[in-house]
């Protein structure tokens, strides 16, 4: 849950009369020193934006230049103005440093939008001699308009829209291509291995720093909150990282999924192991050195991965359709484009080395997984559920729950529970149909935990008057009395 926000303004009409006093004349200097006044008081109860420290700070530089006269040194006016722009910079920077690998703050000022000399300014300022009072003048005059249009404006009009200069995030496939054809060479040839080991190092670190770069490229949509302004260490900064982590593994696990990744374009080297539901032992060793390095720096990766491959696979034909397919362009075909049945079963047996690789690895190490067999399995049995046959549709769904059910028994009960239903109308129930719809029901609650069932299969035998005593029902359930039941259609309430 996102906590409340703390301010320093009592209503946004403060924080515009600011923004007037700032903004409004540029030769009013008594409406500049309001403005210092009001920005230092609030800083004395509590702690201020990024952007405001910012304004401050620049405020204070220009109103000492202006007031100064000549009987201020030069100097000392450089290093005013120096410190205002490095600390703006570090501050919007610093809080995106992301990735398990540091990022050059040129790149991800490109994504904010900052302008390229002000880096080169803030390097100069700190690391060489301090730029002359005449560029550090024209900073000051750009960086005061940029928070105008990037935290003034959005703040003041939170429902206008807000127009973004970050970069878009830069494709992966390059990098993923790279990584494939260096893995391919050392895997054919083992006594390349040491040669390209300095190079598939490097294309590793490119890929944590596109994942760096696609957590700041989260929230991107959103306004200015991407710019980090509230430094007061709100609580739920915890929660918003899980955010931006969540959203660039899934970007990530798009890429991997698409056809030339973990499925070759060769549909002769789907093929699959022949031992096991599991991708070639060539395609494996090409792919799990960057699994497993993925794996190392983020837990969740491997859930995010099957997460993404079983949604793809139990979701319409037409929503897999390949990186041509358009959303908004109805097509005059009504069949719908054919599945692709080697890609679905070679996507599958991913999923179902993943479940197995993890269990064992983390067996051997005594971790947590967050990945579970169970929770995979219940997901494939809601998502595909009783009764449906669609063949070729969703063949590789049906063959991953069958793998990961093998050997549980567990999961083979509820796995059953996805036999065909008979096309029977509820008018014309049995009690046979009852009696496999509690089996059913027994067999999935088995696997999730939220019930102690010993048999499963066995029906319940207890009458209406019975089950009320022994059972707790839900909020707002009762079990109808054997006189005041009367039959009717679902969802239709018969009176007395």
């Amino acid at each position: 849950m996102r906590l409340p926000r703390r301010v320093p303004w009592e209503s946004l009409g403060e924080l515009e009369q600011v923004c007037s006093w700032i903004y409004g004349d540029e030769a009013d200097a008594d409406a500049k020193i309001h403005a210092v006044n009001r920005l230092a008081a609030w800083r004395a109860t509590t702690a201020l934006p990024h952007a405001l420290e910012s304004a401050l700070a620049l405020l204070t530089a220009t109103l000492t230049d202006r007031a100064s006269q000549g009987s201020t040194s030069r100097l000392s006016l450089r290093q005013s103005y120096a410190t205002a722009i490095i600390r703006l910079v570090n501050g919007l920077v610093d809080p995106l440093q992301l990735g398990a690998y540091a990022r050059s703050i040129a790149s991800i000022a490109a994504q904010l939008g900052l302008p390229a000399w002000w880096i080169e300014l803030r390097h100069a300022a700190t690391h060489e001699d301090l730029p002359s009072i005449e560029v550090l003048r024209e900073a000051a005059r750009e960086a005061m308009g940029w928070l105008l249009s990037n935290y003034f404006l959005p703040t003041l009009s939170p429902s206008a829209p807000f127009v973004s200069e970050k970069a878009s995030l830069r494709p992966l496939s390059p990098l993923l291509k790279q990584y494939k054809t260096l893995l391919k060479a050392t895997t054919r040839d083992a006594s390349l291995a040491s040669r390209y080991q300095p190079q598939i190092t490097k294309v590793l670190r490119e890929i944590e720093r596109w994942l760096a770069e696609a957590k700041v490229a989260a929230d991107a949509s959103v306004s200015a909150t991407t710019l980090e302004w509230d430094t007061d260490g709100r609580e739920d900064s915890t929660d918003e990282e899980d955010g931006r982590e969540k959203w660039a593994l899934e970007r990530l696990c798009d890429a991997l999924m698409e056809r030339g990744a973990l499925v070759p374009i060769s549909k002769k080297k789907r093929a699959l192991s022949g031992s096991s539901f599991a991708p070639s032992s060539t395609v494996v060793l090409i792919w799990d050195p960057l699994l497993t390095h993925l794996w190392n720096l983020h837990p969740s990766f491997p859930a995010a991965l099957v997460s993404g491959i079983t949604s793809r696979l139990v979701s319409p034909r037409s929503l897999t359709a390949g990186p041509g397919f358009r959303a908004d362009i109805v097509p005059l075909s009504a069949e719908g484009p054919k599945p692709d049945v080697s890609y679905d079963r070679c996507l599958a047996s991913w999923a179902n080395w993943l479940v197995e690789t993890c269990n064992s690895r983390a067996k051997d190490i005594n971790d947590d997984l967050e990945l579970k067999r169970e929770d995979v399995a219940v997901t494939l049995i809601t998502a595909l559920g009783p009764g449906r046959d669609d063949a070729d549709e969703r063949k590789g769904a049906r063959e991953l729950l069958s793998a990961l059910c093998s050997g549980h028994s567990n999961l083979e009960r509820a796995r059953k529970s996805l036999v065909a239903l008979k096309g029977t109308s509820s008018s014309e129930w049995q009690e046979q149909d009852m009696r496999g719809m509690h089996e059913r029901l027994g067999s999935l609650l088995a696997v999730v935990g939220d019930r102690d069932i010993s048999s499963p299969a066995t029906p319940s035998t207890d009458t209406p008057s019975t089950m009320a005593l022994s059972r707790e029902w839900p909020p707002g359930w009762c079990p109808a009395g054997e006189h005041s039941w009367k039959p009717c259609p679902l969802g239709v309430f018969v009176g007395p």
